[in-house]
């Protein structure tokens, strides 16, 4: 079976605020098996547009994935996140090729 990832870039308006998004999100991303495969960290932008954070989140399928973004937990970790920050989210299913 293939695995779920998010892949999202982030601009944080309020880094004191959106450090309540982490803390909040950190109990629905441990009970869907999420994993950072990125989180933040030195980046180049060699085509098109880009934010300020990036970040790729790995999850067990894309069930899992889709499932702890509808998480009523995740929800209100979004609610935080959509207070402080401009984001760009994707869920997309692994290559098991």
């Amino acid at each position: 079976m293939a695995k779920g990832y998010w892949i999202g870039r982030v601009d944080v308006e309020n880094i004191d605020r959106y450090m309540d998004y982490v803390a909040a999100n950190a109990a629905p991303f441990a009970e869907y098996g999420a994993k950072f495969l990125v989180r933040g960290g030195t980046f180049e932008s060699v085509e098109g547009d880009a934010r300020s954070r990036n970040v790729v989140i790995e999850f067990p399928s894309y069930q899992a994935a889709r499932e702890c973004y509808d998480s009523d937990g995740y929800q209100v970790a979004k609610a935080i996140r959509d207070e402080v920050a401009i984001s760009d989210l994707i869920i997309i299913e692994g290559y098991d090729g």
